[in-house]
């Protein structure tokens, strides 16, 4: 669980970033899925945006809660076509 001080702090540092994954008329597949766990494991933040294109098929609410629970983050923030995922990075093990 995130709290909302935290989420307030990761929506005002996203508010100016631009989306890293772009999600197009193919939908949210596996590629997509795979793409954004491998962001998550290394920023534990990502944006992402939903182009018109890949509407024709699903909602904005469907492709969301897929990506959620398949990546299995917490979704921080959603406007519109584009939201915001956080999932807190595994710390390494020291030597």
């Amino acid at each position: 669980m995130i709290s909302p001080k935290m989420k307030l702090r990761i929506k005002r540092e996203m508010s100016n970033e631009r989306p890293t994954v772009l999600i197009g008329k193919g939908g949210a597949t596996e590629k997509l899925v795979k793409e954004v766990s491998k962001q998550l494991e290394k920023n534990g933040i990502v944006k992402i945006k939903i182009l018109k294109s890949a509407l024709k098929n699903e909602n904005i609410d469907n492709i969301t809660q897929k990506i959620v629970h398949e990546t299995d983050s917490t979704l921080v923030d959603k406007r519109g076509h584009v939201f915001i995922l956080y999932k807190p990075r595994k710390r390494k093990k020291p030597l």
